[in-house]
């Protein structure tokens, strides 16, 4: 499908919800997703909301902040309590089934309270290529929840492509996922741990470029950063590796693979 047919195919969708919730993340999938629909629709029919809980780091509720003022409509927080719930807490690898499946239950009973068509999740063509039973969840609660992106086939280049020209400030934001994802599987979710991955991937940043996880394993910490910032982690390991401790680590290693998206998937049966 060519760009063109893409972008009608997105368009022609968006208008016949008549007026949506887009779910914003802070990642520029979700982010371009909400500017189409402002473009399609107008910032009175469309609402930008993002669920917080311990999953979700600052600094991406610091972007979908700026995301929805970009797009002229108004953000609003819906406590997510992720971490009340003994399915998701207990972090066994169906825990993405169950925190989508909880969270977009409460995105849509608010958007029909709200007299919203539809809820909007940013999910896009390319993202079957990894182990996500999170999508599952979304396709339960269709057809009220849809992924137009998905069904549009726009893929991550065609988004960045679009953000950048529709002056979406994460254009060229790396992608990113919750922090629970940084947790090994069987490892219990506590506000502590996921503290310690955002304060350490935090202190990694600030020499560190481009993607970068610290996955959790209990007290140890696997550092995936890309293998052309190796050189510069060994210049400043001393100061990193005091830095990731200091977020309540123990132990400390680098993973010498590089960043991979999904390594906490690695040997698990693929099933969604």
């Amino acid at each position: 499908m060519m760009k063109k047919e893409k972008e009608e195919k997105l368009f022609s969708l968006l208008q016949s919800y008549g007026s949506a919730a887009v779910a914003l993340s802070g990642g520029v999938d979700s982010a371009v997703l909400l500017m189409a629909a402002v473009r399609t629709l107008g910032a009175k029919n469309v609402a930008a909301v993002t669920a917080v809980s311990e999953l979700l780091p600052e600094g991406e509720l610091e972007d979908a902040k700026r995301c929805a003022s970009r797009a002229g409509v108004r953000l609003t927080l819906l406590p997510a309590k992720d971490l009340a719930s003994s399915d998701v807490a207990r972090n066994d690898e169906r825990r993405c089934y169950y925190c989508k499946k909880r969270r977009f239950e409460m995105l849509a009973l608010w958007a029909k309270e709200h007299g919203f068509g539809r809820v909007l999740d940013g999910t896009n063509a390319d993202d079957a290529g990894d182990y996500r039973p999170g999508l599952a969840a979304i396709e339960e609660l269709a057809p009220f929840v849809a992924s137009p992106l998905k069904e549009a086939r726009w893929t991550k280049p065609d988004i960045r492509e679009a953000a950048k020209a529709w002056g979406v400030p994460v254009w060229s934001k790396p992608g990113a996922a919750c922090l629970a994802s940084r947790v090994e599987y069987g490892v219990e979710l506590t506000g502590e741990r996921l503290h310690a991955v955002e304060v350490a991937e935090d202190s990694l940043r600030r020499y560190i470029r481009g993607q970068l996880r610290v996955r959790c394993h209990g007290k140890l910490a696997r550092i995936e950063i890309e293998p052309a910032e190796f050189d510069v982690f060994w210049q400043h390991r001393e100061e990193l590796e005091n830095a990731v401790r200091r977020a309540g680590f123990t132990y400390v290693t680098l993973d010498l693979r590089g960043y991979r998206m999904g390594s906490q998937n690695e040997g698990l049966d693929m099933q969604p």
